[in-house]
């Protein structure tokens, strides 16, 4: 039997809503614990790509990026996992260069003292090279940097699917049980 995990989902203002949307989509159907925090601009972009689908419908606690009273920004109450899904450029360097003067960069950071998973999604192209830099950085500290680089050895046919096979790899490397998309040389 598989742990259940405490996983926070950070969205940070970058396109790509959605990345954490099929991420959330998927992770509502486990018997993880799931908080979600996002930033007045991935709210904003999130309204924007997917008007439709308020964030809300996950029943899921929903934090402001302000909120220094949520639980996993202290190492106290480190969570198992946190998944910056996108992570915006901006973000990454804050991250990388430990100023957490919000709650997305404090769980970062929390989660690299702790040394508890974090996974970065950038959804930026191309990178310069302080994208590069910052994201040595944070590799060297102990974080997976997993772009959002879908394949297409499994053909999607949509979006969605398309999305998902970077998805499905968020979810293995957090250790969550998916059949998202076709594994390689799989019959």
């Amino acid at each position: 039997m598989r742990m259940i995990k405490k996983i926070v989902i950070a969205i940070s203002g970058a396109s790509g809503s959605i990345y954490p949307k099929r991420l959330l989509d998927a992770l509502v159907q486990t018997p993880h614990t799931v908080a979600i925090v996002m930033s007045e601009h991935a709210r904003q972009i999130w309204n924007e790509e997917l008007e439709s689908w308020p964030i809300e419908k996950y029943d899921r606690p929903v934090y402001g990026i302000k909120d220094f009273s949520v639980p996993f920004v202290s190492g106290s109450n480190a969570w198992d996992a946190c998944v910056v899904i996108p992570a915006s450029m901006g973000m990454i360097g804050r991250i990388a260069h430990g100023y957490s003067d919000d709650a997305i960069a404090r769980t970062a950071d929390v989660q690299l003292k702790e040394r508890k998973q974090l996974i970065l999604m950038p959804r930026e192209t191309p990178y310069n090279l302080i994208h590069i830099e910052n994201m040595k950085l944070l590799t060297l500290a102990g974080a997976l940097i997993l772009p959002a680089s879908p394949s297409f050895y499994s053909k999607p046919k949509t979006l969605e699917e398309a999305v998902d096979t970077v998805i499905a790899r968020v979810l293995d490397h957090l250790g969550v049980e998916n059949n998202l998309r076709k594994r390689w040389s799989d019959e």
